[in-house]
């Protein structure tokens, strides 16, 4: 059985690195350089994000709203969002091979195994090259050491965004999360106005509540409890945090202070990556 898994790894590994590789190379369209100085800061400028061709990874605490942030950009840039998170959560509801097993795990608050999340996103990324797909940003993947290297191995990341909140306005946030059962929308039920402290200014958060139709279908995740998300902050800040050291020491890390909800923060990232006024030609274009 060991020589299988070992196996089924290796295999997995060389096709996310086909993968990878082919989904922002060919004759036509090269690989896209980082053009990223050594010390990045919210003022950096960096070539055009805007052909599609992107490769991206955001990094963040459970809950801290990578998803959000995420999907929103690739909406914004033409892109795939690939959250590994989702994936996990797409193979428990599937029954397939990995549910029983992803269950236990994430139930527990534990991470999954770097075999595991490799196979999940080698099934992803197989899907996203049938339909020509190119460029990508990657939410929940690399969590670790291991994995990161995996990825350099790969490709050549441009930017790590690397999202931060305070841990007792993440922990409040957690909690606050709700799902229609019907929709699949997400939802938040917190209204957090959290004091400022050591200097730094306090944080405001409004509720994301669902429409009228939604409500009575919400339900809460059933790793979204206090011990199971305290759990799950422990280990990211034991097993993850090298991960921000890991691409900071390669000069392509951007720190990003959330301010507040979506309303303060979208436009701050954007400024962040130089995309506010791509926004707006869009939405002029629409």
């Amino acid at each position: 059985m060991a020589a299988v898994s070992r196996l089924a790894k290796l295999s997995s590994i060389s096709y996310l690195r086909r993968c990878l590789s082919s989904a922002v190379a060919s004759e036509s369209n090269p690989p896209y350089t980082s053009p990223f100085l050594p010390k990045p800061d919210y003022n950096l400028i960096h070539k055009d994000p805007k052909n599609g061709h992107v490769q991206w990874v955001f990094l963040g605490c459970p809950g801290v709203g990578k998803g959000t942030y995420a999907s929103r950009l690739c909406n914004l840039l033409g892109v795939p969002h690939i959250a590994t998170g989702d994936l996990v959560r797409e193979e428990l509801a599937s029954s397939g091979p990995f549910s029983q097993q992803l269950s236990e795990i994430v139930n527990q608050g534990k991470l999954v195994s770097d075999e595991l999340i490799v196979s999940l996103l080698s099934k992803r990324l197989q899907a996203g090259e049938a339909k020509g797909e190119s460029g990508f940003i990657l939410d929940g993947f690399p969590r670790t050491i291991n994995q990161a290297e995996i990825l350099e191995g790969v490709t050549d990341i441009d930017l790590v965004v690397n999202l931060k909140l305070r841990e007792d306005v993440l922990l409040e946030k957690c909690l606050g999360r709700r799902i229609c059962s019907e929709c699949g929308g997400n939802f938040n039920l917190a209204s957090i106005n959290a004091k400022g402290e050591n200097g730094n200014p306090g944080i405001s958060m409004a509720p994301l509540l669902p429409p009228p139709q939604c409500m009575s279908k919400l339900f809460t995740r059933s790793d979204d409890t206090e011990t199971v998300v305290k759990e799950r902050l422990h280990i990211y800040n034991e097993k993850s945090r090298p991960v921000e050291e890991f691409y900071r020491s390669r000069g392509k890390l951007l720190e990003f202070d959330l301010p507040g909800g979506i309303p303060e923060s979208w436009p701050k990232l954007l400024e962040a990556l130089n995309l506010n006024d791509y926004e707006e030609k869009q939405s002029a274009a629409a």
